[in-house]
């Protein structure tokens, strides 16, 4: 598909840099395929949600993944370098972007944490291993485990997204604003956005209506903010991102399904690891790995039942998945009304519940 057919005018002002407070008051739109648009706020989600019904939270925990340090090389200056974790993938390794990505090559030492308190030295090493495309490296740390876990985030800040960040700089606040109430497993440098609405009265209400919760884990990286540079979505690569489903939680959540209750996604973290699961009949498998799932209209959705997400940006992979989700005729409407009525778009944005086209 032409990734023109994603594309809307959405004013700066609708992006929001600060949530909503308290997180449950945000605004929440009612979208249901053939149906006249609701405008209600999240407190209003048990509302819209049955006795046995389950809601599927990602428990990722946003990390301080977005370092800053200098690149060593002999007989060249020291060049400061902006390096933005996105993947672990061994115990001392990590997948980065890296600003500006043309002064680096492979070999190059970086050096991380200027005047801290890192290895009892004040810096955290790394050595470049591999440079690929996009201003993507593979760098290799001279530490790994929880001594690495530990340095980083010491040295390290929360990544906010590049639309906040170009606008304001990184404070105390966003440390509790930019991780969800529930976040348990390290590993995200990008919060799973929709779930950052949910409060502890919210959470009580919806237990008070009977209506199941379940985690699954899915480390949300930084290829989530990257803009689609290609012409048609065929030619876009998703970036991978790793996460697990208990055997627990598919054995619970084939049993909602069974016994006619819905699959309610809080974001399309949650969604996108849950499709990779399901099996062609639907069902939900344990399962554990890397995902690269593109969802783009014409897909068949074999998990999710209902969708609960933020606002998205213009031709981004995350505008093609509701689309996908409720029809692209359907969210392009959406998304006129929500601009049209000031709602607040993206990672600190507004919310909306997203009922499956059939």
């Amino acid at each position: 598909m032409k990734v023109d057919l994603f594309d809307f005018d959405l004013p700066e002002e609708r992006i929001a840099l600060r949530p909503a407070n308290p997180r449950d008051s945000a605004r929440m739109l009612i979208v249901r395929p053939g149906e006249t648009l609701e405008d209600r706020n999240v407190f209003d989600l048990p509302t819209f949600l049955r006795p046995g019904d389950a809601l599927v939270f990602n428990d990722t925990k946003v990390i301080p993944a977005q370092l800053e340090g200098v690149r060593l090389r002999e007989g060249a200056e020291r060049t400061p370098v902006s390096i933005t974790l996105h993947m672990r993938t061994a115990g001392h390794q990590w997948k980065a972007f890296a600003r500006p990505g043309k002064r680096i090559k492979a070999g190059d030492r970086i050096e991380f944490g200027h005047g801290g308190d890192v290895c009892l030295l004040g810096t955290l090493l790394a050595t470049v291993a591999e440079k690929g495309d996009a201003g993507e490296i593979t760098l290799d740390f001279d530490l790994s485990g929880p001594a690495l876990d530990e340095a980083i985030a010491t040295v390290g800040h929360i990544p906010l997204p590049p639309y906040i960040a170009a606008k304001r700089g990184e404070d105390d606040k966003d440390r509790t604003d930019y991780q969800t109430i529930y976040a348990r497993e390290d590993g995200a440098v990008a919060a799973p956005t929709a779930g950052l609405h949910f409060t502890p009265e919210l959470f009580r209400r919806l237990d008070e209506q009977g209506i199941e919760r379940h985690f699954v884990t899915l480390h949300v990286g930084a290829g989530t903010f990257l803009p689609v540079k290609a012409d048609d979505t065929d030619d876009h690569k998703m970036h991978l991102e790793t996460g697990y489903v208990s055997e627990e939680t598919a054995a619970a959540l084939n049993a909602v399904r069974a016994r006619g209750g819905r699959i309610v996604s809080v974001g399309t973290t949650s969604l996108r690891l849950l499709e990779s699961a399901a099996d062609k009949s639907g069902v939900i498998q344990p399962w554990s790995g890397a995902t690269g799932i593109f969802i783009t209209p014409g897909y068949r959705f074999r998990a999710v039942d209902v969708l609960m997400t933020n606002f998205h940006l213009p031709k981004s992979t995350l505008f093609m998945l509701v689309s996908a989700f409720s029809g692209l005729e359907t969210m392009r409407a959406a998304y006129e009304h929500a601009i049209a009525t000031g709602y607040r778009f993206y990672s600190y944005g507004d919310s909306s519940l997203l009922f499956r086209k059939d």
